[in-house]
């Protein structure tokens, strides 16, 4: 068996001020996924400029954090929010669920694809293989602040997590990392270095993470205020992920059928869209 290595969730303390390890993972993700896109434009000529990309980034962030607020609310904790809807805005609280920031996103690409006057799967097919990286920071976060652990286990690397008494658990959030972050990016980034149908890159990102997120949700302790939703085993995070699968397969069945498709991933030489001008100015599910 595994000791958890205890380590401090604040990076940082300069008086009041406290940065925390989650939030400089949120940082880690955004400034990576940058750097990686802006070398693929400048590698493949793709759909954007890499100022546009930076604008992109900024859409990206805002879409993460708001929607993923939102949705820990009304997923997780939607009881509360009828109680105190104010508690929407409780941010240092804590609470952030990836299938809130997940819409957060696809509406920010909504807008962003409108101002350049692209097609939304142009825009999505160009981000998903930079998500995982975001994916995988966050689960690091989650393991560091000693949360979201895994359910009861004798397996050799168990561990004991703070808050969670004395038994062994699975460290679901490193296989998280491992699934969601690390393998998912290699599967994203090799399928979307050639030429594939548009919504292809999309629907696999879809159809990967849900995948494993309903995987490992198997071996996650489910958040204790909603428990199992049914059977003994199903999960808030299982039922949200299980359209993600569905509807990946309908598109890349569908990017394949098309007659005449046009690419749009990253290394396709597309003209670059029209300016986009000046950019305007935890616990984690």
């Amino acid at each position: 068996m595994l000791q958890y290595p205890q380590i401090d969730p604040v990076a940082i303390s300069l008086g009041p001020l406290q940065v925390h390890w989650y939030g400089l993972m949120y940082l880690v993700g955004l400034g990576a996924g940058w750097w990686l896109a802006t070398r693929r434009v400048r590698r493949s000529g793709a759909i954007m400029t890499e100022q546009q990309v930076g604008d992109l980034v900024f859409w990206v962030a805002l879409g993460v954090i708001l929607g993923g607020r939102l949705g820990y609310v009304l997923f997780y904790n939607f009881d509360q929010f009828l109680q105190e809807p104010l508690s929407l805005f409780y941010i240092w609280e804590g609470g952030m669920a990836f299938h809130g920031g997940l819409i957060g996103v696809i509406l920010a690409m909504l807008l962003f694809a409108r101002k350049l006057g692209l097609k939304f799967f142009q825009i999505a097919d160009f981000v998903a293989p930079f998500v995982p990286i975001g994916l995988g920071a966050g689960r690091i976060g989650n393991f560091i602040n000693g949360e979201l652990w895994g359910r009861a286990t004798d397996l050799p690397w168990g561990m004991q997590f703070p808050g969670a008494g004395e038994v062994y658990r699975h460290p679901s959030q490193l296989y998280q990392f491992a699934l969601e972050g690390v393998v998912l990016f290699a599967l994203l980034w090799w399928f979307s270095s050639r030429p594939r149908p548009m919504m292809a890159v999309s629907g696999l990102f879809l159809v990967g993470y849900g995948s494993f997120r309903i995987l490992v949700e198997f071996v996650r302790e489910p958040d204790a205020h909603l428990g199992y939703l049914a059977f003994d085993w199903l999960t808030m995070g299982q039922l949200l992920s299980l359209p993600m699968v569905l509807a990946g397969v309908f598109l890349m069945v569908w990017a394949y059928r098309r007659q005449g498709a046009e690419p749009a991933t990253a290394n396709n030489e597309v003209k670059p869209a029209k300016s986009a001008g000046k950019r305007s100015a935890g616990k984690k599910s």
